[in-house]
């Protein structure tokens, strides 16, 4: 007696079996942030708060510009056009992130005036 030929599994449901199956969802992510190093504020020496000034009169809306600033323990480097300077609530704001002066290491502008 010949066998009956068994139904062939579609070739995407064969290729659902070769996926990579993660246990420990979140893991990955868990572990890239144990991995952070966080860093206290650095305090600034007199020069380098006289060119940090020198650089952010130099700043205009529309500028575009790279900040260095302090955040939750790390310091992060943005590039991008100066969206508002105010100097009443001592925020500078690049695109969409805004940024306490206070929290600004280092800024260079892109003077092509």
């Amino acid at each position: 007696m010949a066998s009956k030929p068994k139904n062939k599994m579609p070739i995407d449901e064969r290729a659902k079996q070769f996926m990579p199956f993660a246990a420990l969802r979140g893991l990955p992510d868990a572990l890239a942030a144990k991995e952070k190093i966080l860093v206290p504020k650095m305090e600034l020496s007199p020069e380098m708060e006289e060119e940090l000034d020198r650089q952010m009169h130099l700043l205009a809306k529309g500028d575009m510009a790279t900040v260095v600033y302090f955040q939750n323990g790390e310091y992060i480097k943005i590039t991008g056009l100066v969206a508002r300077i105010d100097e009443t609530s001592r925020l500078l704001q690049i695109v969409n992130t805004k940024i306490r002066f206070a929290d600004i290491l280092q800024v260079e502008v892109d003077i092509r005036r």
